[in-house]
């Protein structure tokens, strides 16, 4: 029995490229096991490669970096699994084609996943790797949907007061705008969930700050009520549909990449112009919404104060992610 984890970390990589879509080498490698070198984490991705569950693409760049992902038969075993219920990968994400034709921002997205996993694990908080999902489809009826890049679930341990003055150190959730995406967790502490956009400069900003559009679209939305029976004289309120999903609505985090400090601060600017529309109000009331660089989150960490408010002053003033209360 002294090789009985084998299997479970077999399990996890295929569960992880599964849900994560693609991964470099490297990458698996931080995500699955830091503690030990790297050719076994080679070795795991080959033998699953020899049992037909994943493959990999090669980069011409790059130094030949090889991208792996689940192939058919992969995703549907790992589909069968209580942790990935319900979120089996699109088909093109079992492509080959289709993996080297999304590689950048596959690899951009699973880079992020990255930053807030390690510095996860830097301050003793809980953030496993299937807690980050990409791609959680949020209907928002006739056939339009809200589909972030990835939802994030995270729990913070309440030692830490450092953010204290802005309500991310709470340990009850409320539905109020202090605690956005905010509730108590199991071994204390408090459980934060965002949505997170990860920008590669790929549109204009102007389509970038669309997005603020649609996400308070979704904080709003609930289907028109079916009919009832006339004898129902109360008929029951219809709730908003994210509430069937989420006690809170979720933070939403835009990271930033492919660009410059100066092309980052036209998207912030976009963002924040986006952000006077009267009709975004009660939304950026209740939700907080901040704008980083990704290059900040790998250099210092996602907690650091790295994040600009949506909205917020223009002088520069930033804050850790876990902040729900705007400066």
């Amino acid at each position: 029995m002294a090789d009985v984890d084998t299997g479970g970390r077999d399990r996890l990589a295929l569960a992880v490229l599964a849900q994560y879509r693609m991964a470099a080498t490297a990458q698996m490698h931080l995500i699955l096991s830091p503690e030990v070198r790297i050719e076994q984490t080679r070795r795991r991705l080959a033998k699953l490669r020899e049992e037909g569950l994943v493959d990999r693409i090669t980069l011409p760049r790059a130094g030949r970096t090889r991208v792996w992902h689940p192939t058919p038969y992969g995703a549907q075993l790992a589909g069968e699994w209580p942790e990935l219920r319900g979120r089996r990968p699109p088909r093109g994400a079992v492509d080959r084609t289709a993996v080297r034709l999304k590689v950048g921002h596959g690899l951009t997205v699973t880079e992020t996943a990255l930053a807030f996993l390690k510095d996860a694990r830097r301050r003793g908080d809980v953030c496993r790797p299937l807690d980050w999902i990409p791609e959680v489809r949020h209907p928002l009826g006739g056939g339009e949907a809200v589909i972030p890049d990835a939802l994030l679930y995270y729990q913070r341990h309440h030692t830490d007061g450092a953010s204290g003055a802005h309500g991310a150190d709470r340990t009850t959730g409320t539905d109020n705008a202090d605690g956005a995406g905010d509730t108590e967790g199991t071994r204390g502490g408090v459980i934060l969930r965002a949505f997170v956009e990860v920008d590669r400069a790929t549109m204009g900003p102007e389509r970038l700050a669309a997005k603020l559009t649609a996400y308070a679209r979704l904080h709003r939305y609930a289907p028109a009520p079916a009919a009832r029976p006339r004898q129902q004289p109360f008929p029951e309120p219809v709730q908003e549909t994210w509430r069937q999903r989420y006690p809170l609505f979720p933070r939403l985090l835009f990271v930033l990449d492919g660009t410059g400090p100066a092309g980052v601060t036209t998207r912030i600017h976009a963002l924040r112009a986006a952000s006077r529309d009267i009709a975004l109000a009660g939304f950026l009331r209740d939700v907080p919404v901040l704008a980083a660089p990704l290059a900040d989150l790998l250099q210092h960490g996602p907690a650091a104060p790295v994040w600009h408010p949506i909205p917020g002053p223009d002088h520069g003033q930033r804050v850790g992610w876990m902040h729900t209360r705007h400066p």
